[in-house]
């Protein structure tokens, strides 16, 4: 019964991360982290997000094997695969049209609280989420100023993309999706207990 609670929570996690990242892609605008860095590359490349997103996880799943465990990994793995093929579902059968200033918030929001979800079942979305879990696991940083990093990063990164109110519209969803993390997210037991096994040693 917790092993199909905690998948099903990670299916919502996920389906609630592609719908936002779908309304921010349709309106042009940006989220943190490695979905970031893969919206970025759409403007640069043919592939679509759902295999950009895909690919750029694939080096940090030795990062998450060998620090946090198989466990954390497969889930992991599973978390990312399930987005890019609900990215690729929401491209073909999801169409919007909402204001770029909703859509920044609506984006991320929606983003915030799925993250929350997968980080509380002891999964992520791969790439810089494998490490602000590592490094609240580890050396008890939030997982909120980790995000809020990536966010500063891949805004100045997008500088030469986007013009002035794109960037302020995304800069909205940055703000909320580490706002929600920020607010909402406790460490779980399985990162707690490591926390302290940590600092005693």
């Amino acid at each position: 019964m917790k092993t199909t609670h905690r998948w099903l929570s990670i299916v919502e996690g996920c389906l609630l991360v592609a719908l936002g990242i779908h309304i921010l892609n349709s309106a042009g605008l940006l989220i943190s982290g490695t979905a970031g860095v893969s919206m970025i590359l759409l403007r640069l490349t043919d592939l679509s997000f759902g295999t950009l997103f895909f690919l750029l996880n694939i080096p940090f799943y030795i990062l998450a094997w060998c620090t946090l465990g198989r466990d954390f990994t497969i889930r992991t793995f599973v978390s990312v695969s399930l987005l890019s093929a609900l990215s690729e579902l929401m491209k073909h059968y999801v169409v919007l049209s909402i204001h770029p200033g909703l859509s920044g918030a609506l984006g991320g929001l929606l983003v915030g609280f799925g993250l929350i979800i997968l980080f509380r079942h002891n999964a992520s979305l791969g790439g810089l989420n494998i490490l602000a879990v590592y490094l609240e696991r580890r050396f008890s940083i939030h997982a909120s100023k980790t995000t809020l990093f990536a966010d500063i990063s891949v805004l100045i990164a997008a500088v030469i993309f986007l013009d002035l109110s794109q960037l302020g519209y995304s800069l909205v969803a940055f703000l909320l999706l580490s706002s929600v993390v920020g607010r909402y997210h406790r460490p779980p037991k399985w990162a707690q207990s490591s926390l302290v096994d940590a600092k005693a040693n």
